[in-house]
């Protein structure tokens, strides 16, 4: 009976975490280069159940009977999000006409689990991430993403085109009076070991490379005055919402049922004593 409740709750608080991370999902179906995130569920291991106790005389012989610390079966304890991956297919690319506005569009990449990022500095001045580009120049006329931190050049440096009339040409150099800079465009080869931070950034926790794509066999292009759109697919994720709200109340019919159960068994069963 315990055992019940244990694993109807853990299911209960599973599906409302796969709920939150696809209303996360639906938030961000606006904003540019975001990855949708999937909950991995994984189930707790489950228990054998064995008989207690000793045979006792005149229950009977034969086949059907139960011995004692015999397994009679096994029991499932519940389940449990064990993590949110971010999947990084490509999102939709749309014209803008905003010159700071750039799409950055896979070609030929050398893996299929690897993918291209534009190379950015965070307000730490750690090495961050992003499909992002929708992008500005800040007071001092270095490129930035909205939340202030900087694009980086293929030499680590801050990018300071002085002012918004630049071009982007389509491998990513930024030409602007009196400079020249090629955005930093790294290929990461194993996108499992990538995890989010905030403002659309994500790191590195594994062993993936960090490389440079222009030294690399691949193809990619680099689009001014377009952006790449969010990769979720909203009509499949307001189904799957549904379908996580009605697993969830099926939890809890079951949950409500095993306490009136439980209650039973503790006003009238104990009165039969």
């Amino acid at each position: 009976m315990f055992r019940g409740f244990n694993a109807l709750t853990s299911g209960m608080v599973s599906q409302q975490r796969v709920q939150e991370a696809l209303s996360e999902n639906v938030a961000n179906v606006n904003t540019p280069g975001y990855k949708a995130d999937e909950a991995v569920l994984r189930a707790f291991p489950e228990m054998l159940l064995q008989k207690m106790g000793s045979n006792e005389p005149g229950l009977g012989q034969g086949p059907s009977q139960t011995r004692s610390g015999e397994t009679v079966g096994s029991i499932h304890t519940g389940a449990y999000v064990q993590e949110l991956i971010p999947y990084f297919d490509q999102g939709p690319i749309r014209e803008t006409g905003q010159p700071t506005d750039l799409a950055l569009v896979d070609g030929e990449l050398p893996d299929e689990n690897g993918r291209l990022f534009f190379t950015i500095e965070n307000e730490d001045g750690d090495t961050r991430y992003t499909r992002n580009g929708n992008l500005t120049v800040d007071g001092e006329g270095f490129l930035t993403t909205n939340e202030g931190n900087y694009v980086l050049d293929d030499n680590a440096n801050r990018i300071q085109p002085n002012g918004m009339d630049f071009l982007v040409t389509s491998d990513g150099e930024v030409q602007a009076d009196g400079m020249n800079a090629n955005i930093a465009i790294t290929y990461i080869d194993n996108t499992d070991d990538m995890v989010k931070d905030e403002n659309d950034l994500f790191t590195i926790e594994g062993d993936a490379n960090a490389q440079d794509a222009r030294g690399l066999d691949m193809t990619f292009s680099v689009m001014q005055n377009t952006l790449e759109g969010s990769n979720v697919d909203a009509e499949k994720t307001m189904t799957d919402m549904m379908s996580t709200y009605r697993l969830f109340e099926q939890n809890q019919r079951m949950l409500r049922a095993y306490d009136e159960n439980m209650g039973k068994a503790v006003s009238e069963v104990g009165r039969l004593g």
